[in-house]
C-alpha cells in the first residue's frame, strides 16, 4: 500500500486550502470528503440563505470570493469550491465517509468501511456541521410537534402560521428569527441573556476574538465559537423581526410539555415547532483512538498541530471554524506536515 505523505479529511474551505498548500510543498495526499458533490457544509444550508445574509465567505488561496449578492450560499458556494478542485487539481475522493484513524506501526491508517490509507500525517478538516448539539430537557419526547436543529432548518415558509419557539443565544438563533418573525408568531429562549454589538466590529477586534478561542485551545479546552466572544448584531434585513418584538429573550424553560414548554415559575407557552439553534460541536470522533483529547476535555493545539500527536493537524477547529480563519489554518496546517516530515522550512514547488 501506498503511504503518503498526509491524508485530509473533509473537503470544506478549510480542507481545500490545506490541500492547495500540501500541492504547493510537493507533498503526496489525498482529500477524503463525505458528501457526494462539493461545497462542503454549504451544500446542506436552506435555501432562503442567500449570499448578503453569511458573514462572508473569504476567497480560497489564489482565487477571487463569489459576490456578495450572487445568489443563494447552498448553490453559489458549492460550485465556487467545485470550479477550485477542478482549476488546482486537488485530488479529492467522495464520498467516503471516515470511521476511524489509528496508529499502525508508526503511521497513520484511515479506514473508512472496507477501505484504508496509510500516511505519515494527518490534517483533520471535517468542521461541525455533522455534529449538531441538542441538549436534553425533561419531557423532549412527549412533545407532539416538531421539533428540529439548525442542521435541518428548511427557511421560514413551513412555519407559517404556526407559533415557533427558538431556542439559542448564537448568529443562527437571531437569523432565523430574523425570518421567522415577519411570517409567524415567535418567541425566543436562551441560557444566558444575549450579548448584543454596538460598536462596529473592527479587523484588531476580530483578531481579539481570534486569540480569546486560540487561548481556550492552547489550553486543551473545549473550543468556544468566535461569537460568543465577539456579540451578537442585527443586520439591516432583522430590522423588521426587532420591530415585531422577536428579540425579547426568555430564560431557559425547565421542561418540554406535548403542547409548549414550562417555566420553573409555572409560565407555560404553547408552541407547535420548537428550533433548537443549539450549535455544534467538533466532528472528531473518528480521531478518538489517537488519544488526543486533553483531561480538560478539548484537544490541545500548537497552532493547527495537536499536542498530543504532532503528526496531526486540526483546522476548522476553535479559532478556524470561520472561512477567513480556515483558509489561514489551511497553510498553517500544512507548514506542520512538512515540518512533521523534515522537509526544509519555505520549501515550495
Amino acid at each position: 500500500m501506498e503511504v503518503l505523505d498526509s491524508l485530509v479529511i473533509g473537503a470544506g474551505q478549510a480542507g481545500l486550502s490545506a490541500s492547495y498548500h500540501l500541492r504547493r510543498r510537493g507533498l503526496s495526499h489525498v482529500v477524503l470528503d463525505g458528501d457526494a458533490a462539493p461545497g462542503g457544509a454549504w451544500q446542506h444550508r436552506w435555501d432562503s440563505l442567500a449570499m448578503h445574509d453569511v458573514h462572508g465567505v473569504a476567497a480560497l488561496p489564489d482565487s477571487v470570493a463569489p459576490a456578495d449578492d450572487a445568489g443563494r450560499a447552498n448553490v453559489v458556494v458549492p460550485a465556487y469550491f467545485a470550479a477550485y478542485e477542478r482549476e488546482h487539481e486537488l485530488p479529492v475522493l467522495r464520498p467516503v465517509r471516515v470511521d476511524r484513524v489509528s496508529d499502525d506501526d508508526g503511521l497513520l491508517r484511515t479506514s473508512a468501511g472496507d477501505r484504508s490509507w496509510v500516511s505519515r500525517t494527518l490534517v483533520n478538516a471535517t468542521g461541525t456541521w455533522t455534529h449538531p448539539f441538542v441538549p436534553r430537557y425533561p419531557g423532549m419526547d412527549t412533545f407532539l410537534g416538531e421539533q428540529l436543529h439548525t442542521h435541518d432548518y428548511p427557511g421560514p415558509l413551513p412555519f407559517r402560521g404556526r407559533r415557533v419557539l427558538v431556542v439559542g443565544g448564537g448568529a443562527s438563533a437571531v437569523q432565523h428569527l430574523g425570518e421567522l418573525a415577519p411570517v409567524t408568531d415567535t418567541l425566543w429562549v436562551t441560557r444566558r441573556e444575549p450579548v448584543w454589538r454596538t460598536d462596529d466590529f473592527t479587523p484588531d477586534a476580530g483578531r481579539e476574538a481570534v486569540a480569546l478561542v486560540e487561548e481556550r485551545v492552547r489550553r486543551g479546552l473545549p473550543p468556544a465559537s468566535v461569537v460568543s466572544v465577539t456579540g451578537l448584531a442585527l443586520r439591516p434585513q432583522e430590522r423588521e423581526a426587532e420591530r415585531l418584538g422577536a428579540y425579547r429573550r426568555l430564560p431557559m424553560f425547565a421542561a418540554v410539555e406535548p403542547d409548549g414548554v414550562r417555566w420553573a415559575d409555572g409560565r407555560f407557552e404553547r408552541v407547535d415547532v420548537i428550533v433548537w439553534a443549539t450549535g455544534f460541536r467538533p466532528a472528531v470522533t473518528h480521531l478518538a483512538p489517537l488519544r488526543l483529547r486533553s483531561p480538560h476535555g478539548g484537544i490541545r493545539l500548537d497552532g493547527t498541530t495537536a499536542v498530543a500527536d504532532r503528526r496531526v493537524q486540526l483546522v476548522g477547529y476553535g479559532p478556524s471554524a470561520s472561512t477567513i480563519g480556515a483558509n489561514r489554518a489551511g497553510r498553517t496546517a500544512a507548514r506542520g506536515v512538512a515540518e512533521s516530515l523534515g522537509q526544509p522550512a519555505g520549501r515550495q514547488v
